[in-house]
């Protein structure tokens, strides 16, 4: 499995522009009509469905509505879901819901180690064949020889492995990062070394058995540089970071659940740091980890709410507004981390799919908005320039629904 190349990019840019050129003359006048761009399907190798054991939050339904409201047509579902996919019996319990009810392409993941405990591996021959990648995300794998054996397990099967790394020791009952916003509100928090230590021992073990290896979530400077120098050591690494850690950072916190996720916001000079890794590719792609959770559990303030925000609804208009539009990014670049990297790096085709924007349009963040059953976004009431007009795979428009 090789790293995000040039060449595979190239060849998706192709097919995309092959497909625009067969766009039809009624097609081609609408867009020029109300000044709207058209884009590759956005994809997301990050988001959590709850389905099947949490459809209280969100299900495949849901999620893949509110994917293509926000013009994605291709997404990667992480396991920490109930029954766990750590089995070929319990991955068909994920496949069926996506079978009956994804209106775009749902790719899952499946689990690294039996229920996510990080005792034992997964049936991971069993899931190959019918699973995206590996992960244990919600839980860092925290032995050195588990994830030794899970990467050698997975080199065999060309597998990617993506890994949430957290450090159990080091966390200490924190929440919110330990800057100065827990210093000055009493609140405990979590030190970047119980993301970034993981990282370091990973990529040390991604050098030795060859394993393919995607970081989740980068939150921190330290992270970034470990990458950065991994890559240049040869290490067949990409990672992502969310459009939250990007545009935040924890100055801008405010006592309310929808400003908890996990990793949590770091300070300035860590969102700096991830500014300079998308600037100079250290950072691949972005994804959201959109992780919906009931009204109730984000209603308890940052202690106590659930750690996680939705993002596939906002994540476009967020990063166009903040980085292309005052110049940090062009909006090819863009695009490359929205969708032609992670496709690249994941195998996931294009499948002729398109979204449609009106860029000039300014539209104000409500969650009530929302096709997600989650509303838990840091971006509410935020003013931002981006609406998706129409969401297309196959041949087949998933947003608006039922045009």
């Amino acid at each position: 499995m090789a790293a995000v190349t040039k060449r595979t990019r190239e060849m998706l840019h192709e097919e995309f522009s092959f497909l625009c050129r067969d766009f039809d003359d009624d097609f081609k006048n609408f867009l020029l009509s109300r000044s709207c761009s058209v884009f590759p399907g956005f994809c997301d190798v990050h988001v959590h469905f709850r389905e099947p054991g949490f459809s209280y939050k969100e299900t495949v339904k849901t999620g893949s509505l509110a994917a293509a409201h926000g013009g994605y047509t291709a997404v990667c579902t992480m396991p920490n879901l109930n029954p766990v996919p750590d089995s070929r019996e319990h991955l068909d319990t994920v496949l069926t819901p996506i079978r009956e009810a994804g209106l775009i392409r749902v790719l899952p993941y499946g689990a690294l180690t039996i229920g996510e405990k990080g005792e034992e591996l997964a049936d991971l021959d069993g899931m190959a064949d019918d699973v995206i990648a590996f992960s244990d995300d919600g839980k860092g794998v925290q032995s050195e020889s588990m994830m030794r054996a899970a990467m050698e397990k997975a080199a065999k099967l060309g597998k990617i492995i993506a890994a949430h790394c957290e450090d159990n020791s080091l966390l200490h009952g924190g929440y919110i990062h330990a800057g100065s916003y827990a210093a000055v509100h009493g609140h405990r928090g979590i030190v970047s070394e119980s993301e970034w230590g993981p990282i370091a021992r990973d990529l040390r073990l991604a050098k030795e058995t060859g394993c393919a290896y995607h970081v989740c979530h980068i939150s921190c400077k330290e992270s970034v540089a470990l990458i950065r120098q991994a890559k240049a050591e040869g290490v067949d690494v990409t990672c992502e970071t969310g459009p939250h850690y990007l545009v935040l950072d924890d100055s801008m916190l405010e006592e309310d659940g929808r400003f908890k996720m996990n990793p949590p916001l770091r300070d300035k000079a860590d969102r700096e740091a991830l500014l300079e890794g998308i600037q100079d590719g250290t950072i691949d792609m972005i994804a959201t980890d959109h992780a919906p959770h009931s009204a109730e559990e984000k209603s308890r303030g940052l202690e106590k709410s659930a750690f996680g925000i939705v993002g596939l609804e906002t994540a476009f208009p967020v990063l166009y507004t903040k980085l292309v539009k005052t110049g940090f990014l062009s909006l090819d670049k863009l695009i490359d981390l929205l969708t032609y990297n992670p496709r690249a790096r994941f195998g996931i085709p294009l499948d002729g799919s398109y979204t449609v924007w009106d860029l000039n349009a300014e539209t104000t963040v409500d969650p009530d908005d929302f096709l997600s059953m989650g509303r838990a976004t840091p971006f509410a009431g935020w003013k931002l320039n981006g609406v998706c007009v129409k969401t297309v795979t196959n041949g087949r428009t998933v947003y608006p629904l039922g045009e």
